[in-house]
């Protein structure tokens, strides 16, 4: 398979890239460590430039995969081409050297790129001075390939003028006796093997002909010499024409036959060689035309991978079919070999029968040698002098086989004219009894035959049953992974939330730094657990605060993805908005990779349980994406229940307090749970919550009883909210702490910088949250009514008091908020209406907020905002990512869209794929596994989770499909670490 551009090739693609003359280098990227790709562009016309060491350049416009970090040398391409224009396209001379001149005068550069031996990429300045070279060597003893050494270009050849008729005399004389013309002209010609392979045809010569002193046996040079010279000539015209015009693109292709007889076609056209001229050695080869070469070398390069997964395959098809061919073979082979011991035995059988008389002389007469105790060597020898003497008997015997009690007797047929035959005697039994054991034999060898014969039609049967499954499903598998499309976020950790929030974290350092770099915008929220080396995890949001869970999911994350699941340790998380995050260390300190300044005030997440799952999401086909459309559509529980988990946080944090805890704890809590609360409605929260705990030890975490006491709650708070109006202080206020911390992933250093801000201030911001993300209406706003039984439990527990315990937490939450004024408290209330909220509009909204300002106003001067702050992007993708920042927000939510975890029977899935996610997030999955902190290894774990849902009785033919073209080593790509696996029955599968 060609690989490689010759001369001819390059000078033809030369020719065809001089329209990109005057377009301005936009940005440089890297494949691979030998492929780089550079972005033009002039004014609307875009074009991508590709370039490979040692191989091809050519415009692509298929989308290549980029490294995840531009390499040193990419980045070097872009501090000197970006925005210079490309000035000169050249090949230098006619070597396989092509010269990119961009910028002009002292300010241009050149990219040379090598296109022989093992290839190179070389950056010079104006005076082709090396400023960084790709692979640095030494050719012979003077010429450096490094950097500060001169490029040389005296080495370029500058002629391919075709030979006359005395040079090619001259070269043919001193070729080697036997070679033909093609090994003895690409040598000392420019224009390729392929070029000369054509000229000859076309001159009734061939490259394979032999240089012959007989006319008869080969190339004559007297007589052919000036066919071969109107050949170059010829070939010196095509290099011509090359230099002038643009030329046609061909992909020669290459049958492959299909074992499968089921598949599409009989055979598989696989891409060969790309040429920029039909050759004659060619013509009678399938093939594929096109207007351009550039295209089809573009088309060429494109179609590998998929060329490679259908030659994979036919390999897989031709291995089964091979199985299959063996498994007959192999029954016919026994068969055969059970009807030859038929045959023999019964001819064995009747030898004996004919030859009675000798055989039983025979025997009789080794048995008395034996008998006479006569060593075996002695009754050799007896044998041996009775042959001698022409005794008939002793002819018989061809061999003593003593060791087995056996003798080996030649025998012939008297009746029959038939040669002779070997037969065994067994010394122990008469003539007659042998006999009768080789006829026993052939009736065992009779019944086996017909036994076998009996299975191989069921064995055949399942091995063709067996080969059409195999054949039938590499056929799928290949179709599935042509349509397999690799998202971009799959490089990260990355899963889907509750409520269709993309959600991503960096592997290391380098992809910490790339996500933020690249990936997060300033209305994204960035999480981070509270331990050093954690994932950054980024929460990717349209407009405004994700909901409660998805922030909650995205803080397991983070915390998952840290040292905390190994030491299977709880810790909590925080998060920020994407503008608090900055790369912009203080002055005269140094963020190194992965490192961080957090500016403004972090919102710590409660700790939650280390609670993973495994699944896998289909891409369903455009049509199926609407009944999907709203799956995971805020499908948060009931507003209630929000509030009374929210309640819940407080008592946490009130029991766990001590006294060094100061007025920051009680901000954060603010800021997390977007509620104020009175001491009263607190110290009611915590008795009914207490009443509830002795009641229904046995369903602490029923859903209903929740909603039931929050309702309580909330309906007593509304009470409070009339009673305690005229009690409340208006003015006072704790200060609290704003923090700038910086985040080290590598070493977990933290530097904090502190600011103050009050209360009431606090609740401002937390009302503009509550703008930004309006509470959902509940899901039965019927039952408003408080249950009679929760009712009477309230009645007395107001009437006991509180329980023994609860004076001293009541005590420090009264203390935390004694200062809290009427408004805020006013405003705390709104925040518990859901009901409201929900019918308001927007533009009510917005007044009601404008109108609270206004009378919060007089209060004191209002802290502003951290101002928004510029991510140091100051990698050389800026102007790019601003183009694809704009573009993510819509593209991410449709191309979400697209996946499902519970695809319906009648969809039409492309493909699957795997996703590791917080087990909450994975509720309405069809196929799934909990992962927690265990000891199975990783790849064993994801094995035996696929075994699951292969084995899932509700699975379809089409998903089981799916899940097994999925590659071994994208599934447990994701797992935290070492995990315990949890699913129904999960010992079976493992068995």
């Amino acid at each position: 398979m060609k690989t490689r551009f010759n001369t001819y090739d390059i000078v033809c693609m030369v020719t065809e890239l001089q329209r990109l003359i005057g377009m301005r280098v936009n940005q440089v990227y890297d494949i691979d460590n030998r492929t780089y790709v550079i972005r033009l562009q002039r004014s609307e016309e875009k074009s991508v430039l590709l370039l490979e060491s040692g191989n091809r350049f050519h415009t692509t416009q298929f989308e290549w995969p980029k490294n995840v970090a531009p390499s040193g040398f990419t980045m070097k391409l872009r501090k000197h081409l970006k925005n210079k224009r490309l000035e000169h396209l050249t090949q230098l001379g006619i070597d396989r050297i092509v010269d990119l001149q961009f910028g002009s005068g002292e300010a241009a550069y050149h990219v040379i790129l090598e296109l022989y031996d093992r290839g190179n990429i070389v950056l010079t300045d104006y005076n082709w001075i090396i400023l960084n070279v790709l692979r640095p060597h030494v050719e012979g003893d003077k010429v450096r390939f490094a950097v500060k050494e001169k490029y040389p270009l005296d080495r370029a050849k500058t002629s391919y003028a075709a030979p006359n008729e005395e040079q090619l005399r001259q070269i043919i004389s001193n070729s080697k006796p036997g070679d033909n013309l093609k090994k003895i002209l690409n040598p000392n010609l420019e224009y390729g093997s392929a070029i000369i392979d054509h000229v000859l045809l076309e001159n009734e010569l061939s490259g394979t002909l032999k240089v012959a002193s007989d006319p008869d046996k080969g190339f004559y040079v007297d007589r052919d010499v000036d066919k071969l010279v109107t050949a170059l000539k010829q070939a010196e015209k095509l290099m011509d024409e090359a230099r002038n015009q643009i030329s046609k693109g061909f992909i020669i292709q290459k049958k492959e036959e299909r074992p499968n007889p089921e598949a599409a076609g009989d055979f598989l056209l696989t891409n060969q060689e790309f040429h920029p001229l039909l050759y004659s050695q060619h013509k009678n080869q399938p093939y594929s035309d096109y207007e351009t070469f550039d295209r089809a070398v573009d088309e060429f390069f494109s179609a590998l991978e998929g060329q490679k997964i259908d030659l994979k395959t036919i390999h897989v098809e031709r291995e089964a079919m091979k199985k299959l061919q063996n498994v007959k073979k192999d029954h016919e082979k026994r068969i055969t070999e059970l009807e030859k011991v038929q045959i023999e035995d019964r001819q064995a059988a009747e030898m004996i029968s004919r030859n009675e008389q000798n055989v039983e002389r025979a025997r009789l007469a080794i048995q008395t040698a034996i008998a006479n105790q006569m060593s075996w060597d002695d009754i050799q020898l007896l044998v041996k002098t009775a042959q001698d003497s022409g005794d008939p008997v002793a002819s018989t015997i061809k061999q003593l086989k003593l060791s087995t009690n056996h003798i080996t007797l030649r025998l012939t047929d008297p009746y029959e004219d038939m040669g002779p035959m070997m037969v065994d005697i067994d010394l122990s039994l008469t003539a007659f009894a042998n006999a009768r054991r080789y006829y026993d034999q052939k009736r065992n060898a009779a019944k086996k035959q017909q036994k076998t014969v009996e299975s191989s039609g069921k064995a055949l049967k399942s091995a063709e049953r067996k080969t059409k499954q195999t054949l039938k499903e590499a056929q799928t598998i290949s179709t599935i992974s042509k349509a397999r499309k690799t998202y971009w976020f799959e490089k990260f950790y990355w899963f889907i939330s509750s409520e269709n929030y993309l959600v991503i974290g960096g592997r290391d350092q380098q992809q910490n730094e790339l996500l933020v770099k690249r990936y997060m915008r300033s209305t994204d929220v960035y999480v981070h657990a509270e331990v050093s080396g954690a994932s950054s995890v980024v929460i990717k949001c349209p407009a405004g605060l994700p909901p409660p869970r998805t922030l909650s999911e995205a803080g397991q994350a983070a915390v998952a993805y840290s040292v905390a699941w190994e030491a299977k340790v709880l810790t909590r998380a925080w998060w920020v908005y994407g503008q608090q995050v900055s790369k912009s260390a203080p002055t005269g300190e140094y963020l190194t990779t992965g490192s961080f300044m957090i500016r403004g005030k972090k919102n710590y997440l409660l700790p939650e349980h280390l609670q993973f799952g495994f699944s896998f999401l289909f891409r369903l086909e455009d049509s199926c994406i609407e009944k999907h459309k709203d799956e995971r559509k805020c499908i948060a529980d009931d507003i209630s229940e929000v509030a009374e988990s929210e309640q819940d946080t407080e008592i946490v944090v009130s029991e766990d307090s001590d006294d060094e805890k100061d007025s920051k704890d009680i901000l954060d809590t603010i800021v997390e749970n977007k509620e104020l609360q009175s001491s009263d409605s607190v110290k009611e929260n915590l008795e009914s919550a207490k009443v509830a705990d002795q009641n229904e030890t046995s369903n602490l975490e029923d859903k209903n009883g929740s909603e039931d006491l929050n309702k309580v709650s909330v309906k007593e708070l509304k009470e409070e909210k009339e009673e305690d109006k005229s009690d409340s202080d208006s003015d006072s206020s704790d200060d609290v702490l704003d923090t700038h911390i910086k985040v080290d992933h590598g070493t977990g250093q933290v530097i904090t910088a502190s600011k103050t801000r009050t209360i009431s201030e606090m609740s401002e911001q937390s009302e503009e949250l509550q703008l930004k993300f309006p509470a959902m209406p509940k899901k039965n706003p019927q039952k408003k009514e408080k249950p009679p039984q929760k009712e009477k439990v309230q009645k007395e527990q107001e009437k006991n008091g509180p329980k023994r315990g609860q004076k001293g937490k009541l005590k420090k939450i009264k203390e935390k908020y004694k200062d809290q004024d009427e408004e805020d408290r006013a405003f705390m209330m709104d925040l518990l209406k859901p009901d409201k909220c929900a019918k308001e509009s927007k533009k009510a909204l917005k007044q009601a907020a404008k109108g609270n300002k206004d009378k919060k106003s007089n209060r004191g001067p209002k802290i502003p905002q951290p101002p928004p702050l510029l991510l140091e992007a100051e990698s050389e993708d800026e102007p790019e990512l601003e183009a694809e920042t704009e573009q993510t927000g819509d593209a991410d939510t449709e191309m979400l869209c697209q996946l499902t975890g519970a695809p319906y029977p009648e969809d039409e899935l492309l493909f699957a794929v795997p996703v590791v996610a917080p087990y909450s997030s994975l509720h309405n999955y069809k196929f799934k596994v909990k992962l927690t902190p265990g000891t199975s290894k990783r790849g064993k774990a994801a094995k035996t989770a696929v075994q699951v849902f292969l084995r899932d009785k509700m699975a379809s033919a089409r998903e089981k499909d799916l899940l097994k073209a999925v590659k071994e080593e994208n599934v447990a790509r994701n797992f935290p670490g070492k995990v315990k696996l949890s699913a129904p029955q999960l010992h079976k599968h493992k068995k």
